[in-house]
């Protein structure tokens, strides 16, 4: 998985998986989901993220059992 933030155009991007997007859908205004050809998630990008995320510069990541 990689998280992105590019501050220059303001673009949250949230890669699960490195496979090529056959298909992208903005179902929620700002906010784009990523399909394979098999229709699987590859990832999102939130639009405007400055304002739709508390801090889209910080990152916490954990694992539980």
């Amino acid at each position: 998985m990689k998280v992105t933030y590019d501050s220059q155009v303001d673009v949250l991007r949230i890669l699960f998986r490195d496979a090529p997007i056959q298909e992208s859908d903005e179902n929620n205004p700002g906010v784009i989901l990523d399909y394979d050809k098999d229709g699987n998630l590859v990832g999102l990008e939130v639009l405007n993220a400055s304002q739709r995320i508390e801090n889209p510069r910080g990152v916490d990541y954990a694992v539980t059992a």
